[in-house]
């Protein structure tokens, strides 16, 4: 409640009391007047904060006004062959579906299955003209929808499937809806005065340089789910309904985004989050309880770049940090250069620190320049620490460099590695993008790192998995979406033609020394479960049995596209007959487009 000011105008004779809300004027002699006012008005800093709320709506109206007659938005266009990456329009409620062929198996767990993806609101992903020139949002942008899967049994056995998408409202998200029209300025790429008018306004206009996006991977920490993106902070899910509870509030403790992909440490539960930033400090390593109600560690590693990173690894002892060369640079930005860029030229290393450690702790071991998106595992093995995941020699985010022909660039990228020419410096694009899963062996007494490609040339890989019981202790096997390279060259877009089961103990290493440039030529045995022809598969995901004995014992389920007849589906495949057809297949009642990362919650963990 506000309370009154009370202004009194007296000279130094002035002894009568006024009522209140009255001017009372006491005639004592002809040269002395008395005025004593007593009346209420409005607390001075409510008039400042009225006067500033004005200026503040005069100053948005402005900023609106010069942004309505500079900016032009255009769509990004989509060729005939990227039509599932198109988005779809939002259900917002169960739909129950079909199981077209198989069955699913009695003791598969009841619970959901969702998968995270861009699908942009106003029917394709923007560029945005000015007189500072065109910036862009690239491939991984878009709001956020989650696509649901949910399985249930009755008493009886007999199980009850439906299916649900909805888009993740975040703070930008319901901006952008009320207007009903796009009002946040891509940033991500385009040319470089274009790209700082953008992340100057968006902060002027919204209080932030870009969309949160939310977009990429779902997790589940202390009973709780999640969406996240590396550009802001979590956003809590209600699992049943895909309602946006909200913000995950850490209390002022990490105040900002961190990692698409947390780990829960071995043991204990804490989950290990990192977090970068295009100003120092650069990069920051954090723990939250197994509760998820304390915050119990963050650290500074001192960088002297900032590096994008999409993934943090675990051991029982160890946090292990990839800090390779895929920059985000404001002063290159400001030079005319690009913001984001993976510069093959620069250094490459891999980080070891212990869980509670600090900058100082950390050993750090140089490796073979190449970007490394995401990681199937890491744990230690007698002295050393090993880490598995999947190797290109280059990154596929942000895309080309400004002026270069992106279908062309992202064509080459994709190249089977056997059809293309060995110099890799004259034709670096060539095959760049092809992933293949590779392991580092970092000996922490005598800081040597053994490297070894685990699968070969015969098919790009990515989106790792495993078995998450398993999470930084030694693991047997892991599974992988399989690039179709071919497919991913000609769409000028990467496109998942199957599934790999990696059979990590089958192989016997025999390392070549490092001078030599070279990796061990024995590989892993690999189980392939290919899909029909122009069928493809995104956010796939080992699904545990229920009490099962085996690291094997389970599931991969999977959304699946047929381009030929536009239709989606779900597949559960059995881990143990991998090659085999899959178990289930379940109709879907709309198009799945292509997306990002999933994860299932048994029921005993839902909300």
């Amino acid at each position: 409640m506000a309370s009154c000011c009370s202004y009194r105008i007296f000279n130094c004779h002035a002894q009568d009391s006024v009522p209140n809300k009255l001017v009372h004027f006491n005639k004592r002699s002809n040269s002395s007047l008395i005025i004593k006012p007593n009346v209420e008005l409005p607390e001075i800093p409510n008039l400042v904060q009225a006067a500033s709320n004005v200026i503040k709506q005069a100053s948005i109206k402005l900023l609106d006004a010069f942004f309505e007659s500079t900016f032009q938005f255009v769509d990004q266009p989509l060729l005939p062959s990227e039509s599932n990456f198109a988005p779809v329009e939002e259900i917002g409620k169960r739909v129950e579906v079909d199981i077209v062929e198989g069955e699913i198996p009695n003791d598969f767990p009841q619970g959901v299955y969702v998968r995270n993806g861009s699908n942009p609101m106003f029917g394709a992903k923007k560029a945005a003209k000015s007189v500072f020139g065109t910036s862009s949002e690239i491939w991984v942008e878009g709001e956020a929808m989650l696509h649901a899967l949910y399985l249930s049994k009755d008493n009886n056995g007999k199980w009850t499937v439906s299916y649900n998408n909805r888009y993740v409202q975040t703070d930008t998200y319901k901006l952008e809806r009320k207007r009903n029209k796009p009002a946040f300025l891509p940033a991500a790429e385009g040319d470089s005065l274009a790209v700082i008018s953008a992340l100057v306004l968006n902060s002027l206009r919204f209080g932030v340089p870009d969309k949160l996006l939310s977009n990429t991977n779902v997790f589940e920490h202390s009973g709780k789910c999640y969406t996240i993106s590396e550009n802001h902070m979590p956003h809590e899910i209600d699992i049943s309904t895909l309602n946006t509870v909200g913000d995950w509030k850490l209390n002022a403790v990490w105040n900002r985004p961190f990692t698409s992909h947390p780990k829960k440490a071995p043991d204990t539960g804490e989950l290990v989050i990192m977090g970068f930033n295009a100003q120092k400090p650069y990069f920051e390593v954090g723990i939250l309880s197994a509760d998820g109600q304390k915050f119990l560690h963050r650290v500074d590693l001192k960088y002297n770049r900032c590096t994008f990173c999409h993934e943090i690894g675990v051991t029982q002892k160890y946090n292990v940090i990839l800090d390779l060369p895929l920059t985000i640079d404001i002063n290159r930005l400001v030079k005319g250069g690009s913001l984001i860029r993976f510069e093959k030229d620069q250094f490459a290393r891999i980080g070891v620190m212990p869980r509670y450690g600090d900058a100082d702790s950390v050993r750090w071991f140089g490796v073979e320049t190449c970007f490394v998106f995401h990681m199937f595992n890491c744990f230690e093995e007698e002295d050393e620490v090993v880490v598995r995941g999947c190797r290109a020699r280059g990154s596929i985010i942000p895309g080309p460099d400004l002026g270069l022909n992106k279908l062309e660039w992202f064509s080459r990228g994709f190249k089977h590695v056997n059809s293309v020419e060995k110099n890799e410096e004259e034709n670096f694009q060539d095959g760049a993008l092809f992933s293949r899963v590779h392991e580092w062996r970092l000996n922490m007494q005598t800081g040597e790192v053994k490297e070894m490609n685990l699968t070969g040339d015969e098919f790009s890989m990515d989106f790792p998995m495993i078995n998450e019981s398993y999470v930084g202790i030694k693991n047997k096997y892991g599974y992988a979406q399989i690039v179709d390279s071919f497919a991913s060259s000609d769409a000028g877009a990467v496109k998942y033609g199957g599934l790999a089961k990696l059979y990590f103990d089958e192989y016997q290493p025999q390392f070549c020394s490092d001078d030599e440039k070279a990796h061990d030529q024995k590989k892993v045995n690999v189980e392939y479960h290919m899909l029909p022809k122009n069928t493809y598969c995104s956010g796939a995901v080992f699904v545990p049995k229920s009490g099962g004995l085996e690291e094997d014992d389970g599931w991969i389920i999977s959304f699946i596209h047929n381009e030929d007849d536009h239709k989606s589906e779900a597949y559960v495949v059995d881990a143990k007959k991998f090659t085999r057809q899959p178990v289930a297949r379940i109709a879907l009642p709309s198009r799945v487009p292509y997306g990002f990362h999933g994860m299932f919650v048994p029921m005993d963990l839902q909300n």
